[in-house]
């Protein structure tokens, strides 16, 4: 069954773009509506003129189907991208069945539509799990494995938490200085205790674990996360005296031992699209400024979080025709202001693509907007860094990216031969979206997620129970009408 699953998704793609036109319709949003329920769920269309170029369209997205007050709503949005194709998103204002999904140019039905679902298509909030992670998984179509998983768990292949617990608190317990949370997935509900004086920041570690025990039925474990900014497991060194410790963070060093996760904003962008957030991995491609039209100079907008980012404003000031750089706020370097500054108005990060080239500085530690910048319309100079995101080690500088120097004394001469090369420019920018196409969407951030969690709690050693004090997260409240069908009942045909 597993095996017909796979063969069925790839035939669903094949036959996207078979249908006896140029047009090829594929995606989560087509393929997994009712596998993979997101907030904002996507899909992409490509037409393509008699000599094989990409043309631009308006296309029509009807949905019929029922709920429980009357006709299926929803929300529907065409994002128009840089290479002419198009991302439709949309989102169901409550659950809905016996669904057609109907894709359209003018009259005329794209790739397999109309689309039909004979199950429900639930809401992201459904509290309606499908199947055990592993098999969900692999119905949704995730990756077996991945390069940074199996090098971060190396060093924790036997998890005992009975003797690790009471040392990772007593080290790490520092209120003033660190925020940590220990989590226990139990029977596929989530509890923790936290630790330290700002713990806001549990909310989302909160929503990925909740986002996925509503899909799938994740396994039992014990983890710690950090809620802070910098990976807390030094390698070596007089600050390391026991451990390592397994502890999550959102961003990696190359002196630490911390277990990556996709960030706080790529969770946030990814289950909260159409909703709460407004800048996300899909709406940062829209086309905006044609290529030709856009500024040829490098562009940054930031706060004063490290002394690099004060060496790109002078490079500015030295090179105001080849870079646009600017503080929006000092807080580290408030003597500095009148060297660097005056600061500037802050702007949308949708209009920083006016301009061909972008940097990507370090902040306190990696800058969580790359993967944005990856996603827009211009071409990424990435300075060298000792710390990393859950994807870096995918990226191929020079390919989706440019890479530059620490101190950024390369940046000018770089710009200059970026100039002089404009088609390797835009090939670099077109990789870099392919790159963010397939890592970076929401569907990858939950398959990055699950198996993580699916890989790690296969070490832990020592029993999972929920811990004395421990607070349970609970699920969000829905008037979403979440009455679950069974596994079995969410049959999908495509005529």
């Amino acid at each position: 069954m597993k095996l017909l699953q796979v063969l069925f998704l790839a035939l669903v793609q094949l036959l996207g773009s078979s249908r006896g036109d140029d047009t090829r319709v594929w995606g989560p949003g087509l393929e997994l509506a009712d596998r993979l329920p997101l907030n904002a769920r996507y899909f992409f269309v490509e037409s393509r003129d008699g000599a094989g170029r990409i043309v631009p369209q308006q296309y029509r997205v009807l949905f019929k189907g029922h709920s429980r007050i009357g006709s299926c709503r929803v929300k529907i949005e065409q994002i128009d991208r840089v290479d002419g194709s198009s991302i439709i998103r949309y989102k169901l204002m409550e659950t809905c069945w016996n669904v057609e999904i109907h894709v359209l140019l003018g009259e005329r039905h794209l790739g397999q539509s109309p689309y039909r679902f004979e199950g429900k298509l639930y809401t992201e909030n459904c509290y309606c799990p499908q199947a055990p992670l592993e098999d969900w998984m692999e119905q949704i179509g995730c990756p077996s494995e991945d390069v940074q998983i199996n090098s971060d768990l190396i060093p924790f292949r036997a998890v005992n938490f009975s003797s690790l617990r009471p040392r990772i608190i007593q080290q790490y317990d520092k209120p003033g200085s660190v925020s940590l949370c220990n989590y226990v997935v139990k029977d596929n509900q989530i509890y923790r205790t936290c630790y330290g004086r700002y713990t806001g920041f549990k909310m989302y570690m909160d929503a990925i674990l909740l986002s996925l025990a509503r899909k799938t039925l994740l396994p039992d474990m014990e983890l710690f996360v950090n809620l802070g900014d910098w990976p807390l497991v030094t390698k070596g060194g007089h600050r390391r005296t026991t451990g390592p410790y397994p502890i999550f963070s959102w961003c990696g060093s190359e002196d630490t031992f911390d277990i990556v996760m996709p960030t706080y904003d790529l969770v946030e962008a990814s289950l909260e699209a159409m909703s709460r957030v407004s800048l996300d991995m899909l709406s940062v491609q829209r086309k905006g400024v044609p290529w030709e039209e856009k500024v040829p100079k490098a562009f940054w907008r930031g706060r004063d979080a490290c002394r690099e980012r004060l060496d790109l404003v002078g490079l500015s000031q030295q090179h105001p025709d080849l870079v646009n750089a600017s503080l929006t706020n000092f807080f580290f370097f408030r003597d500095e202001e009148k060297k660097y500054g005056p600061k500037v108005a802050h702007i949308s990060f949708f209009d920083f693509f006016d301009y061909k080239y972008q940097v990507n500085v370090d902040g306190t530690v990696a800058a969580y907007r790359f993967p944005y910048l990856l996603g827009g319309s211009s071409v990424v100079f990435k300075q060298a860094s000792k710390y990393y995101e859950h994807f870096y080690s995918k990226l191929e500088q020079g390919r989706e990216y440019l890479p530059l120097k620490r101190d950024l004394s390369d940046l000018i001469e770089n710009i200059q031969r970026a100039r002089q090369q404009d088609d390797e420019m835009i090939t670099v920018r077109d990789n870099a979206k392919a790159f963010v196409d397939q890592h970076l969407l929401p569907r990858s951030i939950l398959c990055y997620s699950g198996l993580l969690f699916k890989e790690y709690s296969r070490n832990i050693v020592s029993p999972v129970q929920i811990l004395p004090g421990m607070e349970q997260a609970s699920q969000p409240g829905t008037s979403s009408y979440c009455e679950c069908d069974s596994v079995e009942g969410n049959n999908h045909d495509e005529l």
